[in-house]
């Protein structure tokens, strides 16, 4: 199986200056493949693809040996290819009849990752092996850069990129032929509703609470968005408050990611079978404003509810969690939600009136009274096992 690592690197100050340089140089080079094609669309109605473009990049870094020339050519390479599938992308959604979403230019600040994409072609993992106390790696142009390596990395190293986030610099292993780790069988399911109040709450009781990273950081976000606000367009402070904000979404990214591989090694450790629900997040979370002419109701309250959602990490939750079932050879479903959280698990009846408040259920039919996300929770569990052996048995 393929995984991914992620590590912080300790770049020296000439070495930073040398990240940014090349974050630039293939920023400019992805803007320019990008005009050559409109230009050539609309001058000659020639369809510019990915291997055209390749095959210019020799003559280009031929003309520019110390702007493009310096840095590696497969990565310049999967700089077009990432065009590329931006093109792929724009026609598959304009075939589909969605909101095609034409390529747009990178500004500076929105092109924050470079790729390899063969460890050992302008890059090479752990290229000092003689000093076994430190990791580096190396790349072409930039020399080779210390790498905090917090964990082991198993099987073949594929692609290495990477990533700026603030003023913090990542590399990005992707490896295969990762050996899966498997878990020994406990032999118990469980099913998960998935709250604001409760990050997770299992059929069996156990409650996962909601960290708020973000209300947590809201007092200090505020100040520093303030602050930005005061600034001056294009000065150094600006740049200076601008790399402060982002420092602080950073920051409570990381903490919201580091929340989800924890309660997700707690699940997948616990249970063989874990069945979620299949939630649709985007349109869980779309805005309730409305238009000119009809506006939306409770415009504020949506909003809100919005902004916990998001706050919560469902969907960055969901997708560890499948990447840790996998990996350890757990079993995962989905199911649909619908009508979960008013359905008795006792006796099966379902109605708006049974959920009395956000945390107590009681049935209007037979009167059985239970916390209401843990009776979700078993109704959401049921639904699973139904799912799961109506698979197995077809």
């Amino acid at each position: 199986m393929r995984r991914a690592y992620k590590f912080l690197l300790r770049p020296t100050a000439r070495q930073a200056g040398a990240l940014a340089a090349c974050l630039e140089e293939h920023r400019q080079l992805y803007n320019a493949a990008l005009e050559h094609r409109r230009i050539a669309y609309r001058k000659a109605g020639v369809t510019i693809r990915y291997g055209d473009q390749s095959a210019d990049l020799k003559h280009i870094r031929g003309d520019d040996p110390g702007g493009q020339g310096r840095w590696s050519f497969c990565s310049q390479q999967a700089t077009l290819r990432r065009l590329d599938k931006a093109f792929a992308a724009f026609f598959r959604r304009l075939k589909a009849g969605q909101k095609p979403g034409f390529p747009r230019f990178k500004g500076k600040g929105w092109f924050d990752t470079v790729t390899w994409p063969r460890d050992g072609d302008g890059c090479r993992w752990d290229s000092q092996p003689e000093h076994p106390s430190a990791t580096f790696v190396r790349l072409q142009g930039i020399g080779h850069v210390r790498v905090h390596q917090h964990r082991p990395v198993r099987g073949r190293v594929k692609t290495i990129s990477v990533k700026r986030e603030g003023r913090r610099w990542f590399v990005v292993l992707a490896c295969d032929e990762v050996p899966a780790e498997q878990l020994p069988a406990t032999g118990a399911a469980a099913g998960i509703d998935m709250g604001v109040a409760c990050l997770v709450t299992t059929s069996d009781g156990t409650h996962v609470a909601n960290p708020r990273h973000l209300a947590a950081a809201a007092d200090r976000l505020a100040d520093a968005q303030r602050d930005l606000a005061r600034k001056k367009r294009g000065s150094a402070r600006r740049r200076k408050a601008a790399a402060r904000v982002a420092g602080l979404h950073a920051k409570v990214g990381r903490q919201r990611l580091d929340h989800a591989h924890k309660t997700a090694n707690a699940l997948v450790a616990a249970y063989d079978v874990i069945v979620h629900e299949d939630l649709r997040i985007t349109n869980m979370t779309r805005s309730a404003s409305g238009t000119i002419g009809q506006p939306g109701r409770g415009v504020a309250a949506k909003s809100g509810l919005n902004r916990s959602i998001l706050d919560a990490g469902w969907g960055v939750f969901l997708r560890v969690l499948a990447h840790k079932a996998a990996s350890a050879g757990r079993e995962l479903v989905a199911v649909e939600p619908r009508n979960t959280s008013r359905t008795c698990a006792r006796c099966g009846h379902c109605a708006a009136e049974n959920r009395v408040t956000q945390t107590a259920f009681a049935c209007t039919a037979c009167g059985h009274t239970a916390h209401a996300d843990v009776n979700a929770a078993i109704n959401i569990l049921r639904a699973g096992l139904v799912l799961r052996d109506a698979a197995e048995a077809a």
